[in-house]
């Protein structure tokens, strides 16, 4: 993986097909909130399905706390279309059937030498695409927790929000 993509840094604004086809940027689906960024192997993965289920029993929480949610595989739109409705997401998933970003970014798979997936990482990100945090989900343990993602964006909405102390005090 890149250095690049270390706390810290700025988060490449990738641009790549959604869902549905339409090319979409990392900065437009941001919307100045902070950003949950998955990089997933394919919807055939075990690993990669289970950790859906927890993303999608956060999603409820996300949207009305004002994160966004962003998934990216190398899975061409139609397939992560039904993967999503199949499994209740409804944010967004990015499709890099191409292949175009995932060498720049550092993460391909190295043990899945036929198909080259994306190596499973979950980065937490400020509105600015600043990483917060990077989660590596090789190994299934190595994915965040709900909570873990909960307290990134507790952390995160805190830094960025003008407003987290209604009163005008300081947090």
């Amino acid at each position: 993986m890149s250095r690049n993509l270390e706390p810290g840094r700025v988060f490449p604004d990738i641009e790549l097909p959604d869902h549905v086809g339409n090319m979409r940027r990392l900065s437009q689906l941001a919307a100045d909130d902070p950003v949950v960024l998955q990089f997933y192997r394919g919807w055939w993965c075990p690993k990669e399905q289970a950790f859906f289920h927890r993303l999608v029993r956060l999603q409820e929480e996300a949207e009305v706390a004002y994160i966004r949610m962003v998934s990216v595989s190398i899975d061409p739109p139609e397939v992560e279309a039904a993967f999503r409705a199949g499994i209740g997401a409804r944010w967004v998933f990015l499709s890099d059937a191409e292949r175009s970003w995932i060498d720049q970014l550092g993460l391909v798979e190295s043990a899945d030498t036929a198909h080259r997936p994306y190596l499973p990482r979950v980065f937490t990100l400020r509105p600015d695409l600043t990483i917060h945090a990077n989660y590596n989900g090789y190994w299934f343990w190595g994915r965040p927790t709900n909570d873990e993602l909960r307290q990134d964006f507790r952390d995160i909405s805190q830094a960025v929000r003008a407003d987290w102390e209604p009163d005008g005090g300081t947090p």
